[in-house]
């Protein structure tokens, strides 16, 4: 099925899945798209619709709309759409609802418009959550998929990697076991640098979400040690406990001499075909090693070790030790280049690794300080006079990504509690960044902070708002403007309220992505995508229109803001990743909270 064929733009601009009672809840109307618009915001209302039943319905609220959105007026610049703004934030009631717009003059009242129904509540974020994390265990290479985990997406072990070869370039005899892991993305590779930015953000959800949630369903959510089952009867995995098949990959990627090999990969690019095909067809390969897969390594174990330490001391000393052992070899081979062979999956090249360093160092400062004692001759105050200097060349970024990984370091010195000056001097670095982001917030038609729509836009906004919720822990407000506030309008973005209206996480609203470019759910069988995968989202650059003159994505518009089409062939928009779950998955859980 082509999907983009049946999503046609819809005027109004909201969150698909839901708001909850006591957040802001702002949508957008764009006016050109509504019918019989053809005066100003004042002429037109809009109401809150509870929906009781299919054929019963009672207001809730009545409001105006108003030209214009958060502190934007005039037409969005990737778009070209004047927007107009409705808020119903008084509106704390739990149940269903939708939003009509409607025209009221002295001949009496005619609908323009209703929205499909949404949910005001806290529990769809909790939803949420639950679906994204399980969308890491779907990702699972090398084990069975059991019908009582997967369900109808259950599929056998392939891919077990276990003694695959070397990469010619590698120059080197003999076999490794690389069993394991998360598949990084649509594909079938397997990634240290991409799956390390993951696991680092993942094991932060873990940090934060602490011991005081005892006993509530979110602890369950993420420390459970054990399976826990789901209201459709199916069990899954905390995130605590998905992290670690992720982690138990990572330390087999470790080589004898402490460095860490890069990549699993096949020997060309894969159809999409399931893992079992893949297996048939060709062999899969080891490739590596480089500075940055390593100091990626060294922060990923070194924050394990902190996650683990009270529920397995054992797991936790042994990811502390790998991470050292990982450390040393980088700092004896300060930057030893990224395999640049691409043949049959993603090249992830980093030309810098000061971020990745000052990252590793941050993670084992706080770790060794812990301990009390140095490891293989690294200790906390032979780390401190160099975290010194990297804080003042290596500023953060608004959002952390795979390449530029230096927040992992500014929020591990913000978090921890021994160095006063550190944290001090971290929060007061960090605060200035989720200034930067809400300006450029506040600014925006739709009010996400980038200027520019790149490859995994989804996963942008997602570590964006990730910024913002770290910040509020210790800064609920900067200048009398709430930080919660602004990373839930990127949430909402995410969930819909965007100029394609695309709830961009699969299985989460009606306008979910029905053909992501995703090898596993195109090859297994069912019509529905794996749940809980967030899209790359829309893309400026639009890479897929200039791959093959036989198969051209069909996006929606012309203008940059509408660079997202739903369909398998577009790589560059409709793609699944698991940087791009993580930080969507940290939110949900920092906002359960």
């Amino acid at each position: 099925m082509n999907n983009y064929s049946c999503h046609m733009k819809i005027p109004v601009r909201y969150n698909h899945v839901g708001y909850t009672p006591d957040a802001a809840k702002i949508f957008f109307v764009n006016p050109q798209e509504l019918e019989s618009a053809n005066e100003g915001p004042e002429s037109y209302k809009f109401r809150i619709v509870r929906c009781l039943q299919c054929d019963d319905a009672s207001a809730v609220w009545e409001g105006s709309l108003v030209e214009g959105s958060f502190e934007h007026h005039g037409a969005c610049e990737y778009t070209g759409e004047t927007l107009w703004s409705g808020d119903f934030s008084s509106v704390s009631l739990t149940g269903i609802f939708s939003i009509q717009i409607f025209k009221r003059d002295k001949t009496g009242e005619s609908l323009l418009f209703e929205t499909e129904p949404f949910e005001i509540s806290n529990a769809w974020l909790y939803r949420q959550l639950l679906a994204n994390i399980k969308s890491f265990y779907y990702q699972r290479s090398g084990v069975d998929l059991t019908p009582d985990f997967a369900g109808k997406w259950a599929r056998p072990a392939a891919h077990l990697d276990d003694c695959i070869g070397f990469h010619p370039s590698m120059q080197r005899d003999g076999t490794w076991n690389a069993h394991g892991g998360w598949y990084d993305a649509g594909d079938y590779g397997k990634y240290i640098v991409n799956g390390g930015v993951s696991v680092a953000t993942l094991l932060l959800a873990c940090e934060l979400v602490d011991d005081s949630v005892y006993r509530n369903p979110l602890y369950t959510a993420i420390h459970s040690s054990e399976p826990f089952v789901l209201p459709d009867g199916h069990k899954m995995y905390s995130l605590k406990e998905e992290v670690r098949f992720e982690l138990e990959f990572f330390l087999r990627m470790q080589d004898t001499d402490g460095g860490v090999f890069f990549k699993v990969t096949p020997e060309r690019w894969d159809g999409f075909i399931s893992p079992s095909d893949s297996d048939l067809l060709q062999k899969r390969l080891i490739l590596g090693k480089s500075t940055t897969s390593t100091l990626n390594f060294a922060g990923s174990l070194a924050a394990a070790s902190r996650v683990y330490r009270k529920s397995d001391s054992a797991f936790a000393e042994r990811c502390l030790q790998a991470a050292v052992k990982a450390y040393n070899w980088a700092v004896s081979r300060p930057f030893v280049d990224w395999p640049h062979n691409t043949e049959g999956s993603g090249g992830y090249g980093d030309e810098h690794a000061e971020d990745e360093f000052f990252w590793a160092r941050a993670m084992l400062y706080r770790e060794l300080q812990a301990r009390g004692e140095a490891i293989d001759g690294v200790s906390a105050e032979g780390l401190r006079p160099l975290l010194l200097e990297d804080m003042k060349v290596i500023p953060p970024k608004s959002g952390l990504d795979w390449r530029d990984t230096q927040n992992f370091g500014w929020i591990a010195l913000a978090l921890q509690d021994f160095d006063k000056e550190f944290r001090i001097y971290a929060r007061t670095t960090l605060n200035m960044t989720a200034r930067e982001i809400i300006d450029l917030q506040r600014s925006d038609a739709y009010g996400v902070p980038m200027r520019k729509f790149i490859w995994g836009s989804n996963g942008d906004i997602a570590n964006h708002a990730l910024t913002l919720a770290i910040v509020k822990r210790w800064a609920p407000s900067l200048g009398g403007t709430s930080l919660d506030f602004w990373c839930r309008e990127l949430v909402n973005y995410i969930y819909g309220r965007n100029p394609v209206d695309v709830s961009f996480v699969t299985g989460s609203a009606w306008s979910s992505p029905k053909e992501p470019h995703h090898r596993l759910s195109h090859s297994d069988g069912v019509e529905e995508p794996i749940p809980g995968l967030l899209v790359g989202g829309i893309n400026s650059d639009r890479q897929d229109m200039h791959r093959s003159p036989l198969i051209v994505p069909h996006y929606p518009g012309e203008q940059s803001g509408f660079s997202y089409t739903d369909e398998r062939c577009s790589f560059a928009s409709n793609e699944t990743a698991i940087n791009w779950n993580a930080p969507l998955t940290a939110v949900l859980a920092l906002l359960c909270c």
